[in-house]
């Protein structure tokens, strides 16, 4: 897929909480070492963060970066699985801390761990056509997980937003991008329910792996390329090992691949994984690299996403914070104080 004009990204930015959770912490709790091999720290939010926050701040590092007026996005779109309000959208609350309201469009999108690139092909859609000089995407979650639960250990807290624009004063450009959706029930979480379920026979081969390695073979079809073109490549972080397996499967070299897996420093961030990697990528990249962009949401699907980067990248991402910097900012809490800020002590 392509948009009618040429279509890239103009400003991106990103956030973390600061406070994280060693899984062993979480073991010392539940005792269960199989669920420990292979996980190490995850992101928690404060006690006054919420996925609307995270959104927020992500929001204004994009447009820190992009150094575009408010009121030219026309649309505000963010995805995530855990927004605070159950019927009021999130979007709204972003477009007004951020000064793009009223005459934008904002909602929420929902895809499980990907309605952001969901979003984002609706950005590129919207600036595409013409009907938009700017459009918002972005994604961030407060991952829920059931005490205990696998999920646990290193389901994290996080966002990134992006911001599309006229190719010429882009710092990356679209290629192409394409789409591969089925109904595998791998993950859901019912209404009303606090935690989500998974059925685990599901996760993998069946889901992530398919339908990964589906949408991008068919954008390396589509766009005549393979594996030695691009630079870098990023895909949904659900864990370490997922990502170096369906890069394996598609030609990429873990070199390409292990910089930008944050699974081990914030957790899987669900909504915001896959474009924390991407926007990671994007402030080592250098004029001329290729990145691929992989997601994945339970449910199922996976957007995949060709970009190539422009020689104003330099100039334009040193205007933004780098992920690194909310990568180093941590501070350990026990399980006691997670429990806490995750709302998982009920006084009533």
């Amino acid at each position: 897929m392509k948009p009618n004009w040429a279509v890239g990204i103009v400003g991106y930015g990103g956030y973390i909480p600061r406070y994280r959770i060693d899984a062993s912490e979480v073991n010392r709790v539940w005792k269960d070492s199989n669920m420990l091999a292979g996980r190490s720290f995850k992101a928690v939010p404060g006690p006054d963060e919420d996925t609307a926050t995270i959104a927020i701040q992500a929001a204004r590092n994009a447009m820190q970066m992009a150094q575009i007026p408010p009121g030219e996005l026309r649309a505000i779109w963010f995805g995530t699985e855990s927004k605070p309000y159950a019927v009021k959208p999130t979007s709204t609350i972003v477009a007004d801390a951020i000064g793009a309201l009223p005459h934008a469009n904002a909602a929420d999108w929902e895809f499980a761990c990907k309605p952001g690139t969901e979003a984002m092909h609706a950005a590129i859609a919207m600036v595409g056509s013409g009907m938009a000089p700017y459009a918002m995407c972005g994604g961030a979650d407060t991952a829920q997980a059931r005490p205990g639960d696998i999920l646990e250990y290193n389901t994290g807290a996080g966002g990134a937003s992006f911001i599309l624009g006229a190719a010429g004063e882009s710092l990356a450009i679209l290629e192409a991008s394409t789409s591969y959706v089925t109904n595998t029930p791998d993950f859901f979480r019912r209404e009303g329910q606090p935690y989500p379920s998974h059925g685990q026979r599901f996760t993998g081969k069946p889901a992530y792996f398919h339908h990964i390695h589906a949408a991008v073979s068919e954008l390396m079809n589509e766009t005549g390329t393979s594996a030695d073109d691009f630079k870098y490549a990023v895909f949904h972080q659900p864990n370490y090992q997922f990502p170096v397996k369906v890069a394996a499967s598609l030609g990429f070299p873990k070199e390409k691949v292990v910089p930008f897996i944050l699974t081990s420093q914030i957790g899987n961030t669900y909504s915001g994984a896959a474009l924390l990697g991407l926007a990671k990528a994007l402030d080592q990249a250098e004029a001329g690299d290729r990145i691929l962009l992989a997601s994945y949401g339970s449910g199922a699907g996976s957007d995949a996403f060709s970009f190539t980067v422009t020689d104003r990248i330099e100039k334009i991402r040193r205007r933004g914070i780098p992920i690194d910097v909310y990568l180093k900012r941590t501070r350990l809490i026990d399980y006691a104080m997670y429990a806490r800020y995750r709302g998982k002590l009920r006084l009533n």
